[in-house]
């Protein structure tokens, strides 16, 4: 008997957790469910350092779809994805990829922080991504699959 394949890991981005972990947010139910259905696939997902910095920056700042969240609040909603997934380190190969892909794909401003998404993806052997910003990261099909989630 074949062993069973192991799932291809899916890196979470900062969107994508966002929707899933804010009720009030359109795409909630959306997001709830691809991550649903990645965890009853026993899917390995994964996040970055940048991701954890980027989502208590947005629970932080102010309302999110109108929920305004606490600092407890947003670190107990951090803890559940950091039980959840898999933190891949910032490394230096990671900066070396993302100036790579700086220069290859002439990034500039804020796109610089999508790129670093997909430089530590690279340096780390992942070519998966969900996202509820597609568009965001189409320059980069040819390195990496992009799984989105609609609103």
């Amino acid at each position: 008997m074949a062993a069973e394949a192991i799932a291809d890991p899916l890196f979470l981005d900062t969107s994508l957790i966002i929707a899933a972990t804010v009720e009030a947010h359109p795409a909630h139910k959306a997001a709830s469910e691809f991550i649903d259905a990645r965890v009853a696939e026993a899917r390995p997902m994964l996040l970055s350092l940048q991701v954890c910095r980027e989502f208590l920056v947005v629970l932080t700042r102010q309302p999110v779809s109108g929920r305004v969240f606490t600092l407890t609040e947003s670190l107990a909603a951090l803890e559940v994805w950091l039980t959840g997934c898999q933190v891949l380190d910032e490394t230096l190969d990671v900066l070396h990829e993302c100036l790579r892909l700086v220069q290859e794909f002439d990034v500039h401003g804020k796109q610089v922080h999508d790129c670093n998404i997909v430089a530590t993806m690279l340096a780390h052997g992942v070519r998966h991504l969900g996202t509820r910003n597609a568009a965001d990261f189409k320059r980069y099909e040819s390195l990496i699959s992009i799984e989105s989630v609609g609103d």
